[in-house]
């Protein structure tokens, strides 16, 4: 299993930031709700895409970004999860964060 890749890269504006929050384990962590737009090629045809997708931010960065995402377009790099074991929903567990300039 140590070959499976789980690897997402990400363009998008921040719509929402949740204030920083500490786990019971005192590791720092920011919520956020993300949007794409784009237009891509799949199958030789061009389309429209947009997604708004979750995302979560962990340790040390997430304390120096917190308050600083929203509304800035950030190319997020990280891989996917379900939210809980209960809960099946997609998030992207971001790894790195780059703030793109313009």
């Amino acid at each position: 299993m140590k070959d499976l890749q789980n690897r997402l890269v990400l363009t998008a504006t921040v719509e929402r930031e949740e204030d920083l929050r500490y786990t019971p384990a005192g590791i720092p962590v920011v919520e956020m709700w993300v949007r794409h737009q784009s237009r891509q090629t799949a199958g030789g045809f061009e389309r429209d895409v947009a997604c708004e997708i979750q995302a979560v931010l962990i340790g040390e960065d997430a304390r120096r970004h917190a308050g600083k995402l929203a509304g800035n377009t950030v190319t997020l790099t990280g891989f996917l999860s379900q939210r809980s074991l209960r809960n099946p929903r997609l998030v992207l567990n971001i790894e790195y964060v780059e703030f793109v300039k313009g």
